[in-house]
């Protein structure tokens, strides 16, 4: 269990530096700021669609490669697992391109965003995240049907850490809003 828990962690940061490697710059040394110094030179500019899709192919793809070494499936849970899982990505690729287009959104507008936009920003994305929630709960019983509870639960975990690894970095690029 342990030989897992290191290949996560090592994978995990993989998944980091080639998110921060897209982006430019290394997520754990960006330069210091006042808050009143805030710039747009500081931030990354908004990813073209184009950039965007490789980003999250290239995401797609390590993600797989974590959950396939971790969930020892049998060749028989193999055969069942991995179309569900594909249909799950799938589903939870059409809630993250609300995510995508809430942080382009955002990335256009800070520096002027008011009140009532604010509010609304912070709504959408927890409908988001409640839309995320809401697709695990859906298809547990639908991985479990084919792996066991144990195997379910770790799936979803991985799932869950990996999400927020990814939102963490996502998030972390993206500037605060100013009082």
């Amino acid at each position: 269990m342990i030989k897992n828990h290191l290949m996560l962690t090592a994978a995990l940061m993989t998944v980091l530096m080639i998110a921060s490697r897209s982006q430019g710059q290394d997520a754990t040394t960006q330069p210091k700021q006042s808050t009143t110094e805030a710039s747009d030179q500081y931030y990354p500019s908004i990813p073209s669609d184009q950039e965007i899709q490789l980003m999250r192919k290239d995401i797609r793809s390590q993600k797989k490669q974590i959950i396939a070494a971790n969930m020892n499936l049998t060749d028989a849970e193999a055969e069942k697992f991995w179309p569900i899982y594909d249909q799950y990505t799938t589903d939870l690729a059409k809630i993250n391109d609300t995510k995508i287009a809430l942080v382009k959104e955002y990335l256009a507008s800070y520096s002027t965003i008011t009140d009532q936009q604010a509010e609304s920003y912070v709504k959408r994305w927890a409908g988001v995240d409640e839309s995320v929630t809401q697709l695990r709960i859906k298809y547990f019983p639908v991985f479990h049907k084919v792996v066991s509870g144990k195997s379910t639960a770790l799936f979803f975990q991985m799932d869950h850490r990996l999400g927020l690894l990814i939102d963490l970095q996502l998030t972390a690029q993206m500037p605060i809003i100013e009082p």
